[in-house]
């Protein structure tokens, strides 16, 4: 078996090697190739992870490559992860957002879009070199927007891609914690798309336990959710928000956050600008860097409700992005099947999306590939947010690929977000006038 990571040089790799090497899956890979064009920052990394074979007592066997076509020959599975603009290239796409009195975040709302601008043409080019390089691999998709680059990637692979996030087992973690029940005795009733989904249900066999979680305050309090939503709306509601609803249901109180000064591309960027210009103890810096990351995670929203970021952080569990992708290969590889919550192609599992749109719902996983549960109808307020920012979604990925400026003024005027066609296009020609990719192919 062999395991290729695409943009190896990022931040998260070693969240992703650390599962490999502590077994979080039982898939065992003969070679796992480390590539990114950055050989700077791909050596940086390559320190991380000889600390954390040190700091393990064990080692998952790895090389390095800055060949595309060598890193992808042969592979079985492709993880690809890739920041196209660097944490730059964020910080542009959420100040010229918040500039222009809208939301500026990675995935979400105008800066969500930018990013994609960018990055849907980098990882089709990705993708049509897996086809002829790796045409039987499992491709696993960890670039953000998530489901909209999934989508994308879909366009040339088709099924063999599944996007990954985090943030719906992490939530669902939570809820059974607070539940005190066991994770695996526990059905979550979640649907949605990514970053735009809702847990609607807990059951434990014929009961359903929500109910009694969204009356209990003091439970609510207990956990991240819980205390962003705040009681009486999530009681509104009946449902659990996945947290990047905030930006919708809270979008003044965002923005406000935002507009003084608190964006998180900012810390990002100088974080991890310390990491890859450092010396010393690779895996110390590079854990200090990643502590800051967890520690500003949504700042934006907790310091808009009041919250101290010290206290989130402290009950924050790292994100689990390398052992949810071991365990999609370990249930297709090895046959154990199990359900997960991803990214896939919706085929009839919300009747009122086409069947090529990606959607983030449970899924089973198996030999058979990755097989959505039938999510039904869902409440109208959902469906038609799901519905409008599905429609700029799609319509980013069109633009994205065919160079249409028009295109990408509709992606963005079309955000439920960006509060007026004027509005996004002053924020279009600020992302024309200040990302040079960007520039020339909208030109």
């Amino acid at each position: 078996m062999k395991l290729t990571l695409v943009g190896a040089g990022g931040f998260r790799t070693p969240a992703i090697y650390r599962a490999l090497v502590a077994g979080a899956g039982t898939t065992r890979f003969d070679e796992v190739v480390l590539f990114d064009p950055n050989a700077e920052r791909l050596e940086q990394i390559g320190a991380v992870l000889a600390g954390i074979d040190a700091e393990l007592g064990d080692r998952v066997g790895c090389r390095s490559s800055g060949d595309l076509r060598d890193a992808l020959e042969g592979a079985d599975v492709v993880y690809c992860a890739i920041r196209v603009g660097g944490l730059e290239g964020r910080l542009l796409d959420e100040r010229i957002a918040v500039d222009a009195g809208a939301i500026g975040q990675e995935t979400t709302g105008a800066g969500g879009i930018a990013f994609a601008l960018r990055t849907v043409p980098a990882v089709t080019a990705i993708a049509e070199q897996v086809a002829r390089h790796a045409p039987d691999a499992l491709f696993i998709n960890f670039t953000n927007p998530a489901g909209l680059v999934t989508e994308a990637l879909q366009r040339v692979l088709g099924d063999r891609v599944v996007g990954i996030c985090d943030a719906p087992p992490d939530m669902c973690q939570r809820v059974a914690s607070a539940l005190r029940m066991p994770v695996d005795q526990l059905w979550f009733d979640y649907f949605g798309i990514n970053h735009l989904g809702w847990l609607r249900a807990v059951r434990h066999r014929e009961r359903d336990l929500l109910p009694g979680l969204l009356a209990d305050d003091d439970r609510l309090a207990g956990f991240e959710e819980g205390r962003l939503f705040g009681g009486e709306w999530l009681r509104a509601i009946g449902m659990l928000p996945n947290e990047y609803l905030y930006y919708y249901y809270f979008e003044h109180e965002a923005l406000a956050s935002m507009q003084a000064g608190n964006l998180r591309a900012s810390v990002l960027l100088s974080q991890q600008s310390i990491f890859y210009e450092g010396n010393g103890d690779a895996l110390a810096r590079w854990k200090a860097a990643n502590s800051a990351r967890e520690a500003s995670y949504m700042a934006e929203a907790w310091s808009s409700r009041g919250v101290e970021m010290a206290e989130v952080s402290a009950a924050r569990e790292p994100g689990g992005y390398g052992g949810v992708a071991l365990q999609i290969v370990d249930a297709m590889v090895n046959a154990r099947p199990r359900v997960m919550i991803l990214n896939t192609a919706n085929r009839s599992s919300m009747p009122f999306l086409d069947a090529q749109a990606v959607v983030e719902v449970p899924c089973l996983v198996g030999p058979g590939g990755v097989v959505p549960v039938s999510v039904g109808d869902v409440p109208m307020e959902a469906k038609g947010l799901i519905l409008q920012v599905r429609a700029s979604e799609r319509a980013a990925i069109d633009a994205a690929l065919s160079g249409s400026r028009r295109g990408a003024l509709r992606s963005l005027a079309l955000h439920p977000l960006v509060p007026s066609v004027d509005v996004a296009e002053r924020i279009l020609d600020g992302y024309l006038a200040q990302h040079p990719a960007l520039a020339g192919r909208f030109a």
